[in-house]
């Protein structure tokens, strides 16, 4: 499936840049007649262009190799409960993040300021889902965040939930875009903002060295958000983020120490 899809960009990048080329030559070629009906010089040769088009196609490399980039790997799966305590000496094969020291101190998954890499478990999760985990922030700031429904790879490429963010002031679900537009919980249709839309309220903030137990859960659009059993924030999507480059769940922090423990994945 993957490798399928990586093909299929592949030759839709292939056939984008033939089409550019012929459009490009096409342009050439009236520019030209133009300016010999006045005159004037002609358009730059063959070689400048070829030189020109080679320029423009290294500069887009890294664009084209994220686009060609295959769905992110799987190394658990998730047929029944899924439960990480998080005592062992290392992290293993089942997380993946692109930066910070992630790492396990003491039977917890510590994350010291990840400044927005995730940590994403490789596993694809359920359309309908209950996460359940502990944290605890060892700073003032709070700053403890998950995101679920996202590719594996990305911050803010699903559902951001954040208590105590921005020097411990917010607390919101964001859809796609942690400093998306605030909307309230019912999401109209079409969403607005290109679907970069958060939920928040401000009369909640983490307590220094409290552990609390977050339980996230999703059924058909609804995506609700409970602390220690109470309701935090919900939001209701009428285009619910599922499917391929939407199916990963990750801890996340921005620059506070916060650990995470007792990581329970429940199929709904």
């Amino acid at each position: 499936m993957a490798l399928a899809s990586v093909v299929a960009r592949a030759l839709g990048w292939l056939a984008g840049l033939l089409a550019a080329g012929w459009i490009a030559r096409l342009l050439v070629r009236r520019l030209g007649r133009w300016a010999g009906d006045r005159g004037l010089p002609g358009p730059p040769s063959g070689r400048l262009l070829a030189v020109l088009g080679g320029v423009i196609v290294l500069a887009n490399l890294p664009l084209v190799a994220y686009s060609l980039r295959p769905v992110a790997s799987t190394a658990v799966e998730i047929a029944g409960v899924f439960r990480d305590d998080f005592n062992r000496p290392e992290l293993g094969d089942a997380y993946w993040s692109s930066g910070d020291y992630w790492r396990i101190f003491d039977g917890q998954l510590l994350s010291p300021g990840a400044h927005n890499n995730p940590l994403w478990l490789r596993a694809v999760l359920p359309p309908d889902v209950q996460v359940d985990f502990d944290a605890r922030s060892e700073a003032p700031e709070g700053d403890t965040k998950c995101e679920i429904f996202g590719n594996g790879y990305d911050h803010a490429s699903g559902y951001i939930l954040i208590f105590g963010g921005w020097g411990n002031t917010f607390t919101t679900i964001a859809r796609l875009d942690e400093h998306g537009v605030p909307v309230n919980a019912e999401l109209p249709e079409p969403i607005p903002n290109g679907g970069h839309v958060r939920v928040q309220r401000t009369d909640l903030h983490v307590e220094q060295g409290h552990t609390y137990h977050w339980t996230v859960i999703r059924k058909g659009g609804t995506l609700s958000w409970k602390l220690d059993g109470q309701l935090v924030l919900q939001l209701i999507d009428p285009e619910p983020l599922r499917g391929p480059g939407h199916d990963r769940f990750a801890f996340s922090t921005w620059d506070a120490d916060v650990f995470y423990d007792n990581l329970v994945i429940t199929p709904l």
